[in-house]
């Protein structure tokens, strides 16, 4: 492995100060190297690379057994090998017969899971099931953290104009106090339906929230079963849930095989589907089901996530990029970037290998981003006139949700500008001429042109969505998770587990405990310092 990549390596060293506009030399190469899947178009024609290159990584997935990896996730293999679990989410969103294939006994569960969150859906909506005054609901407050939040949020803002149901769905992860007082000053109690996700029920932070909306409702209410009548939960520690106070008939399950990160397509998707009704959250697994197909499918050379991976690679690897830019260039994709951070540095964000053993290569970027067009007024400064280069992947729907033609024609012309811009740069030379041409004395040209000059090269990827719909959202979010996937494979590490997310929760308790008065040997006096200052302003 380590030789192959690092013939990769220096293949990619060989051309790393070619110019990328160069290549289009090629009138065919935007034709070349682009690929369709339903709704999704990429073109990847500004990446630095060309056939032969594109040809050596194909060759080195190839050596790495890529096909056997991919379908050895499929089938149901135990490929998170520190937790010795399956990696199944792609089976909630599988046909019936699919799954009873694949998850065997464990299939009818799921079906009927499915089923009875559609029937929730469906009652509630309907107003079959009332509050505990009697009243229909008019809102939802999921409370959660991690992929029991990042996943409903991003699908929640990308999938507005699909709320159809009228239901004012909302979101709670942060610890924050003000966070919650916040959701209780929007919030009606006699009308607000509470999903809260743990898979262990154990989540400090989900169950702080929890408990303080739980006392909330209890003392602005007037009927006492609030908590049993308007709660549900999606857990595996039906135990806990009931004593917390909710109805055993309000729990959903939740599957060992399903990581947080990758849990919408599951019933932690259930205030999801309360905001855009069954049918759309059917169409969202459908758009994620045409993904699959293809990826399990297609041939390497035509495979838009092994693509979008080896380019990575390329990138990461070869190039020595560190980070990689997001930029939807659509609202309400805006909050995209935040949720590919979290599906893709902490699946991959990590330097041991599956054996255990340290690996000698790079492996996740720092994933970060912003809607177009405000990233422009931000970092994208730095991406022009830095000596950083970082990969971007511009997405965008041709047509817009909204009825403002003219504003997204805009929009358009500048997420295709900046992709241009990123390449092309603009050298000495051309600073010159132009501020020639307008008219500066020789001095004033010498003085001013070397800060506005912009290195260009930066290497582009443009996802292009037909529009942003249920099911094209579906197949979007596909898309980066089989994208994570392939990359983790083949730099041999464990995409499904995320063990330094452990280490800030322990220290955490402990913290706690000194606070309220224990002693510890573990913290550094910086830390001591800091919770006696706490202690102190208390």
């Amino acid at each position: 492995m380590f030789q192959e990549l690092n013939d990769i390596c220096q293949l990619a060293k060989q051309v790393k100060n070619r110019s990328i506009l160069e290549l289009f030399t090629d009138a065919n190469r935007a034709d070349k190297f682009s690929v369709s899947v339903g709704d999704i178009f990429l073109d990847y024609s500004k990446q630095n690379i060309c056939d032969n290159e594109l040809s050596a990584l194909f060759q080195w997935a190839e050596n790495c057994h890529l096909s056997e990896t991919i379908n050895e996730m499929f089938s149901g293999e135990k490929i998170n090998k520190t937790e010795n679990r399956a990696v199944l989410h792609t089976a909630l969103r599988a046909s019936k017969s699919l799954k009873h294939s694949i998850l065997k006994e464990t299939a009818q569960e799921v079906i009927e899971t499915e089923n009875k969150m559609a029937e929730i859906v469906d009652n509630v909506c309907s107003g079959k099931l009332l509050s505990a005054s009697g009243e229909k609901f008019t809102d939802v407050l999921a409370i959660g953290i991690g992929g029991s939040y990042y996943g409903i949020k991003v699908a929640l803002t990308a999938l507005k104009p699909y709320h159809t149901t009228g239901l004012n769905v909302h979101v709670l992860a942060n610890v924050d106090g003000g966070a919650v007082e916040e959701k209780m000053r929007l919030l009606p109690v006699e009308t607000t339906l509470v999903v809260v996700i743990s898979k262990t029920f154990t989540t400090q932070e989900t169950l702080l929230n929890a408990t303080a909306i739980k006392n909330w409702m209890l003392s602005s209410a007037n009927n006492k079963d609030i908590i049993e009548k308007q709660w549900f939960a999606i857990s595996t520690n039906i135990d806990a849930v009931i004593s917390f106070g909710l109805s055993k008939q309000h729990i959903l399950p939740m599957w060992d095989w399903v990581g947080g990160r990758f849990s919408l397509w599951s019933a932690v998707g259930l205030p999801l589907a309360l905001a855009i009704g069954n049918q759309g959250f059917s169409q969202l697994k459908s758009g994620a089901a045409q993904m699959d197909d293809h990826f399990k499918t297609a041939s390497f050379s035509e495979n838009m996530p092994v693509l979008l991976a080896l380019l990575g690679i390329w990138n990461r690897n070869g190039l020595a990029h560190s980070s990689l830019a997001i930029l939807p260039y659509d609202h309400s994709l805006r909050a995209l970037p935040g949720y590919l951070q979290q599906t893709d540095m902490e699946s991959n964000g990590k330097s041991v290998g599956v054996n255990g053993e340290k690996l000698s290569w790079q492996t996740a970027p720092v994933v970060f981003g912003q809607e177009g067009t405000n990233g422009q007024h931000a970092f994208m400064q730095l991406m022009h006139q830095s000596d950083d280069i970082i990969p971007t992947d511009f997405i965008i729907a041709l047509n817009s949700s909204s009825p403002f033609n003219s504003h997204h024609q805009v929009l358009v012309a500048n997420c295709f500008a900046q992709s241009e811009a990123l390449m092309q740069g603009k050298s000495l030379s051309q600073v010159k001429e132009e501020l020639s041409a307008a008219g500066f004395s020789s001095d004033d040209i010498e003085s001013l042109a070397p800060h506005k000059t912009m290195k260009g090269n930066t290497p582009s990827n443009t996802l292009l969505l037909k529009s942003v719909t249920p099911k094209s959202f579906g197949a979007l979010l596909a898309l980066y998770e089989h994208k994570i996937f392939v990359q983790g494979a083949l730099w041999q590490l464990n995409s499904f587990d995320q063990w330094g997310v452990e280490l800030g929760k322990q220290l955490g308790n402990q913290i706690l405990k000194v606070m309220d008065g224990e002693q510890s040997e573990r913290l550094s006096s910086s830390s001591l310092s800091l919770i006696s200052k706490f202690n102190q302003a208390k």
